[in-house]
């Protein structure tokens, strides 16, 4: 059955934050609020732990999870050649509603679902996100939603979707906005919004003017 924590007092927070890391050590999957909507997450170097996170939302393998990290300096380990214009992004919306996708290193060990070498990343900026990728390191994240169902707002809505297919549910209340994240593509000579979100195309000109719409 599934454990439910509400982390809107400190002690319950806590004890909330304990369970979901030790869930996801043992490779399970967890449900924390994020900036734009809640999502499912798990060890993003579990490869059984992301297949079942795909499963949950009846998602394939041809739409791999994007990975969610504490602090921009996780990208020295996960990303291969970051260009200046990711690196101008990453300080100027960091965290936020802004995943970008670059190639990873080829050394990792691990597989998100048919990335072609790539990997999508962002920082979110909600506390309980925060504290918990600091305890667990990068967690494959996806939004907490069977796939084509809307993305949820609060936890009721996720957990009314996935119920036990999930060990923990952190509770921080209605998340800020409705709006995913905007994704930037770094991978060719120039960068791509690939997914108009949470920052605006204006917004993100304002760092990267060579910006292009896929």
């Amino acid at each position: 059955m599934a454990l439910r924590y509400d982390c809107s007092t400190d002690s319950t927070r806590a004890d909330g934050l304990n369970a979901a890391a030790l869930a996801v050590r043992r490779g399970e999957l967890v449900v924390l609020p994020t900036d734009t909507v809640y999502g499912i997450g798990a060890d993003a170097f579990d490869a059984d732990a992301v297949d079942r996170l795909l499963g949950a939302k009846g998602r394939d393998r041809a739409m791999p999870s994007p990975v969610l990290v504490a602090s921009p300096d996780a990208l020295h380990d996960l990303v291969a050649d970051l260009p200046k214009q990711g690196w101008a992004l990453v300080e100027a919306f960091w965290p936020g509603g802004l995943t970008l996708v670059a190639r990873h290193l080829p050394s990792l060990t691990w597989d998100l679902g048919e990335t072609n070498g790539t990997v999508a990343v962002r920082m979110p900026s909600h506390p309980v996100a925060l504290a918990l990728l600091s305890e667990t390191g990068p967690m494959a994240v996806s939004s907490a939603n069977l796939t084509g169902r809307p993305s949820p707002q609060d936890c009721d809505a996720a957990q009314a979707m996935l119920g036990d297919r999930v060990s923990v549910y952190l509770d921080g209340g209605p998340t800020a906005a409705a709006v995913a994240s905007s994704i930037v593509d770094l991978t060719g000579p120039v960068p791509v919004l690939k997914r108009a979100g949470a920052i605006s195309a204006q917004a993100l000109r304002g760092v990267v003017p060579d910006l292009l719409e896929a």
